[in-house]
């Protein structure tokens, strides 16, 4: 990160510098990928080398005195933050599937999303007993995802550390959800329109 308005001497960025800055890297699509529903597009951020690091870093910082065992990337673009995160922790990335997309044995689990009904799986040995795992996803609306990967974390005996996401549309209380375990968001949208 550079100097300029809204840096610090050091040269870092303010709490609302970076946050404008990571809302100017992320693509609103309205009415997509159903009418009604603005989606929040992150590949955008992506084109930025310096902010998906930063990304990055905030993630690891916030939980990087949790003992991490495994960092678990929910498909699609959870698995690019995921990965990322796996290797500054120096853990194994475990990968949250759409279904049929996993070849071994696992478990499965639905959810609900804003606008239909959906399935996630996992290799059964992704998780072992005692194992503290850290989710990672791109956005929670509604939190369907992330409760349906902590319920097949939970089911293998795992541990859920903390929950984080790049963006959390908070106006669909996906947050209250969770409330049982440490969520940990970098752009929150309190309403549809921002």
């Amino acid at each position: 990160m550079r100097h300029g308005p809204g840096a610090r001497e050091d040269g870092s960025l303010t709490d609302a510098a970076l946050d404008r800055r990571f809302r100017r890297a992320i693509r609103r699509i309205p009415d997509f990928p159903t009418k009604g529903i603005v989606f929040r597009d992150i590949t955008t951020l992506w084109k930025d080398p310096a902010l998906l690091e930063k990304s990055v870093d905030l993630i690891y910082d916030h939980y990087k005195d949790r003992k991490v065992d495994k960092v678990l990337g929910i498909e699609a673009r959870g698995f690019v933050f995921g990965a990322l995160l796996a290797e500054r922790f120096g853990v194994a990335f475990i990968a949250a599937r759409k279904l049929g997309k996993l070849p071994y044995e696992k478990i499965t689990e639905e959810y609900k999303l804003e606008y239909r009904v959906d399935g996630l799986e996992m290799h059964k040995d992704s998780v072992k007993k005692g194992d503290r795992v850290l989710i990672v996803d791109d956005l929670m609306a509604t939190a369907g995802t992330a409760l349906a990967v902590v319920r097949m974390v939970e089911r293998l005996g795992g541990r859920v550390v903390g929950l984080a996401f790049v963006v959390e549309l908070e106006f669909l209380g996906g947050r209250e959800k969770l409330s049982k375990y440490d969520v940990f968001s970098l752009v929150k949208y309190a309403s549809e329109e921002e």
